[in-house]
């Protein structure tokens, strides 16, 4: 138990680098986009923003998983690992952008009070914050299941 508690532990520190990387490349898009294309373009340009973060803090959150994280299974082959890591991702990529289609959308886009309260940038960060949140757990499970070493204790 104090092997996983150590584990979720470095899960979480990694997690959260990459939450920052993806969050202010997608922060960036999103303000760029909204520059050139004006606020009636912001679900659009959140949705692109946070894809971009997402897709480079993937590449990122590979690295460092595999280096402080999970042990890596030794009988399999780099290339599939590294193919079942970006399905997975893919698949976290789709929840991600579900979450946060549902929440500008039609949460933010149809909730006179919410748009009162909050700014764009705050949506956004609102949006993105739960949407990490559930997959970021989605990860932990799967990469656990999918990716790790079973029969040896997590290294490091």
């Amino acid at each position: 138990m104090k092997k996983l508690v150590e584990q979720i532990m470095k899960f979480g520190v990694v997690g959260v680098v990459c939450f920052l990387i993806d969050y202010l490349i997608g922060l960036i898009t999103l303000h760029l986009l909204m520059a050139i294309a004006g606020e009636s373009f912001f679900e659009t340009a959140s949705m692109i923003g946070s894809a971009l973060g997402f897709t480079i803090s993937v590449i990122v959150n590979y690295i460092l998983s595999f280096k402080f994280v999970f042990a890596r299974k030794e009988n399999m082959n780099r290339k599939a690992e590294f193919v079942i890591f970006i399905v997975l991702s893919v698949i976290g990529l789709g929840l991600n952008q579900l979450i946060i289609w549902v929440c500008i959308g039609p949460v933010y886009s149809n909730v006179a009070w919410l748009r009162a309260l909050l700014n764009y940038s705050l949506a956004y960060t609102g949006a993105k914050v739960i949407a990490t949140a559930i997959v970021m757990v989605y990860n932990f499970i799967t990469r656990k299941l999918f990716l790790e070493q079973k029969d040896t204790e997590t290294s490091k």
